[in-house]
């Protein structure tokens, strides 16, 4: 296991657009100190589309340096270009990342045989463990029970980001003795009924504290004060709601002084409105907001 609880990290940017990677090394170490066993680094959360691969190895390095003594660090290596996945992978690896988490290919469309040949292409430039990463509803494509099982099969494929909430296909992951994480941050809880280990979270990078304390509970047997400290985090599920991600978790960093900056098109700062949307769900989830925010 990597860990219970992996935060997705945001990618913080200075005012010309530039990478600001001394606010990400203190936003990693930050994220470790509260709550974080780890962080995945250029997820989607970490705007991953826009950056060059330069930058990503910059990151992959700050992060390895800043907290991989004491934290796992997961580079996000998957697209859908097979050959630039097994480049960024075997670059993430020489830099000492602990992990990679792949994402389905996008946009093509590739048949099931497609994906399992396209993971199996990756595993093969490293033999560090891999992060299946299951979003259907970014990249349409989801990976069925099938085709899990034969990922299930390559030396490297360990364990799975589940971003869909059917349970009986998260039961089947555990079943082909993968570890699984939930994707969507309110699928912790019941993933953790399934026996999944935690999750790769974007709502850990304000309520980090409460979410591992959340998982540590359900596993000391108390489950239903476990679902008490879930449901005390519920605003913080609704403030992913209010702008695509990241546009509203970055907004809430900033509001809390974090100062990660805005993004790169075609990715957009949240708007005033969005923005007290944000600082309603801070204030409800009991996060104190600096006066000068």
């Amino acid at each position: 296991m990597f860990g219970e609880i992996l935060t997705a990290i945001v990618t913080p940017f200075r005012e010309d657009g530039s990478v600001d990677v001394d606010k990400f090394r203190e936003l990693a170490v930050y994220l470790v100190d509260n709550g974080s066993d780890g962080v995945v680094v250029t997820g989607t959360t970490g705007e991953s589309p826009t950056l060059t691969d330069d930058e990503r190895f910059a990151l992959y390095e700050a992060a390895v340096d800043a907290v991989g003594d004491r934290a796992t660090v997961i580079a996000g290596t998957g697209t859908y270009s097979t050959a630039h996945s097994v480049h960024l992978t075997g670059r993430a690896h020489e830099l000492g990342v602990h992990g990679f988490l792949v994402v389905t290919p996008y946009y093509s469309k590739p048949p099931p045989r497609g994906i399992v040949e396209h993971f199996r292409a990756i595993g093969e430039v490293s033999d560090r463990p891999i992060v299946v990463y299951n979003i259907p509803g970014r990249v349409v494509i989801n990976i069925e029970p099938e085709t899990m099982a034969e990922l299930a099969e390559l030396p490297t494929v360990t364990a799975v980001k589940q971003a869909y909430d059917d349970l009986d296909q998260a039961r089947r992951i555990v079943e082909l003795g993968l570890t699984l994480y939930a994707g969507d941050d309110n699928l912790i809880f019941p993933f953790l009924r399934l026996g999944g280990a935690g999750g790769i979270c974007v709502h850990t990078h304000v309520v980090g504290p409460q979410v591992k304390r959340m998982v540590e509970v359900f596993r000391s047997g108390d489950e239903a004060g476990a679902r008490r400290i879930d449901e005390e985090t519920e605003p913080a599920y609704e403030l992913l709601k209010v702008a695509p991600n990241p546009i509203a978790i970055k907004a809430a960093l900033n509001l809390l002084g974090h100062e990660v900056g805005g993004h790169r098109l075609p990715l957009v700062p949240a708007t005033d409105d969005e923005v007290a949307r944000v600082r309603d769900c801070l204030e409800r989830a009991g996060l104190k907001i600096p006066a000068a925010a």
